[in-house]
């Protein structure tokens, strides 16, 4: 999956860009506390984003 693509998907279930790291972003929802990093490679797998979506509590992008 394209980066932009999952970030958008973030954006659209509140999550919020907490901060820029050096290799990562970290993102996270304010309402229940929860964060994850996001690598800065073009492309994510599936799996990792699935990963990162259990991290916020947020469903996984279909």
């Amino acid at each position: 999956m394209k980066r932009t693509e999952f970030l958008k998907y973030l954006k659209d279930n509140d999550c919020s860009l907490k901060r820029e790291g050096h290799d990562h972003s970290w993102w996270e929802i304010i309402l229940n506390g929860k964060h994850a990093h996001v690598a800065r490679h073009t492309e994510l797998s599936n799996i990792m984003c699935k990963k990162i979506c259990k991290q916020l509590g947020i469903p996984p992008k279909k």
